[in-house]
């Protein structure tokens, strides 16, 4: 498993600990850590109807609470020993060779969103000098390497040996099969020809790398700007895409679709048309760096990223999307995103699995948890210098978190908003610079947030068995307006604070008789609103 040069391989939990504990604690002191958010309270006259249950309760009982409902199985995480570089060799079907073709861009589906309406055009015609060419696969296998040979220079040429610039799009049409392998050294897409891949049928990445490339520069085409255009890999509805031990690099930017390794179901009018089944696919053991985002996914069903890199990417690291399901994420290494969260999960990306990840040194989250995306398992990540939260959840209940190590973020180890049943199960969240747990509620009607497609209710719930809260900056826990509490077995270590340990808010009013059932007594403690006691849920 990689682990980038100088970082501390933490699979071995002592080991890297104590040494991080020791210098967040130092960090956790100082003043440039930023202010904990509150809660807003609604504004007078102002509506509470789409933000339902913002009314904070003003008072709470504590009480012991039944231990036996809280014990609860270690999760069985998935077996992703046959997620190979060998089990993706073996797919590849080579029986059929595949025709070949260069085709107008206009009427293929594959292709009807970069062609279509707003002048997008353009884009081709201005890059390629008239109008807009593809390369297409259709019909059975082709290897990169046999695909040069038969197509004239200006469009795909061997540079050196192994080394292939593309000036035009390559396209695997719906039968088509590609193979990229390591008898490509590199392939180059050309930025200044408008180059990029797209795949309507099955795409096979070995062992070989891929660069958007700018000729110019006579070097990768490093991002400068959001809109610049930049080459892209794209994999449709119905498709099939697998990538393992392979770099890609320098792709992507602000253009849908466009944002560096997307798999996407086409777009809901096409979607009606064609009738294709939600995309899926592998990518293992590979390299992404320069990227608009490293991973992006829309409406994509069991797709497997593993044991791979992602590194100085530029919004996201791996981003799953839209109604995605099934998804394992597991042993990757996410760090240095430039812009935004390392991994981020967003609307409705359901009964997944985010398991054994590295997610450090990102500009925000390490990993975030979006937009009603319920019934995930996100156990055993080691989550560390990210520049706000470690781990963060907005508006995403019923999820379980497991044995994750947040360790030394800026702002609060795990923050929770807006989100009721989150549990949270033997995890360690030390040394962060504001609080180890932080759940509030928050009226998002004011925002830019679109509430009729993300729609949420203001309310928050967690329970937290287990693990350790130790030595984070402003305190172990924190919970503004919950509709519950549960705490039980939670150990709560070297407080920063020289009056030990302190809670603030609801939790602060009671916190004697809190700890005295915690820690003395060592039973559960249940936190209920009063009001709750005639507006019951479940």
């Amino acid at each position: 498993m990689q682990t980038a040069k100088g970082v501390p391989d933490m699979n071995s939990a002592k080991k890297g600990s104590i040494s991080l504990l020791a210098g967040a604690l130092l960090l956790a002191s100082a003043a440039a850590f930023a202010t904990v958010e509150p809660a807003k309270s609604v504004q007078q006259g102002k509506s509470t109807t789409i933000a339902k249950g913002l009314q904070q309760a003003k008072t709470y009982t504590v009480s012991s609470a039944p231990t036996a409902p809280l014990d609860l199985a270690k999760p069985k995480l998935p077996d992703t020993s046959g997620y190979t570089a060998e089990a993706i060799a073996a797919k590849i079907v080579r029986t059929k060779p595949g025709k070949i073709s260069i085709r107008r861009m206009m009427q293929e589906d594959a292709l009807k969103d970069f062609i279509g309406g707003d002048n997008k055009m353009a884009e081709w015609v201005v890059r390629q000098h008239g109008i807009p060419q593809a390369i297409f696969v259709d019909d059975g296998y082709m290897n990169l390497k046999d695909l040069t040979k038969k197509l004239p220079k200006q469009y795909l040429s061997e540079t050196s040996p192994g080394v292939f610039l593309a000036k035009l799009p390559i396209v695997v049409g719906r039968h088509g099969i590609l193979e990229i392998d390591k008898q490509t050294q590199e392939l180059r897409l050309s930025q200044e020809a408008g180059s990029f891949l797209v795949n309507d049928g099955q795409l096979f990445v070995r062992d070989t790398k891929i660069t958007g490339w700018s000729e110019k520069a006579n070097g990768p085409a490093a991002f400068s700007s959001p809109k610049e255009f930049r080459p892209f890999l794209l994999s449709w509805g119905g498709t099939e895409t697998y990538i393992a031990n392979s770099k890609i690099a320098s792709f992507g930017y602000a253009n849908s679709k466009s944002y560096g390794v997307s798999i996407s179901q086409y777009t809901p009018n096409m979607a009606k048309v064609l009738k294709r089944p939600e995309p899926t696919g592998w990518i293992v053991g590979s390299e992404f760096s320069d990227m608009w985002y490293g991973f992006y996914c829309y409406e994509t069903r069991d797709f497997v990223v593993k044991g791979n890199t992602y590194k100085d990417n530029i919004v996201y690291g791996i981003d799953p999307h839209d109604r995605s399901h099934g998804l394992i994420i597991a042993d990757n290494t996410v760090y240095g995103t430039k812009k935004k969260h390392g991994i981020i999960i967003s609307r409705e990306v359901n009964d997944s699995f985010i398991f054994n990840n590295r997610s450090y040194d990102n500009k925000l989250s390490g990993l975030v948890i979006d937009r009603n995306s319920v019934n995930n398992l996100i156990a055993y990540n080691e989550i560390y210098k990210n520049h706000t939260d470690g781990i963060t959840l907005y508006e995403s209940a019923d999820n379980l978190l497991w044995g994750n190590k947040v360790i030394s973020n800026r702002r609060h180890g795990i923050r929770i908003r807006n989100s009721v049943n989150i549990r949270l199960y033997e995890n360690l969240s030390m040394a962060n610079g504001l609080t180890g747990v932080y759940g509030h509620i928050k009226d998002l009607s004011d925002t830019d947030r679109d509430i009729k497609l993300d729609p949420f209710d203001a309310q928050v719930s967690l329970i937290v068995v287990g693990g350790e809260l130790a030595g984070n900056g402003s305190g172990p826990l924190s919970i503004d307006s919950p509709l519950s509490v549960e705490l039980y077995r939670v150990s709560m270590l070297a407080p920063t604070k020289t009056s030990g340990i302190s809670f603030s808010g609801i939790l602060g009013e009671r916190q004697d008789e809190i700890l005295d059932l915690l820690v003395r007594q060592q039973k559960a403690v249940l936190i209920d609103p009063v009001e709750r006691q005639t507006e019951m849920r479940d």
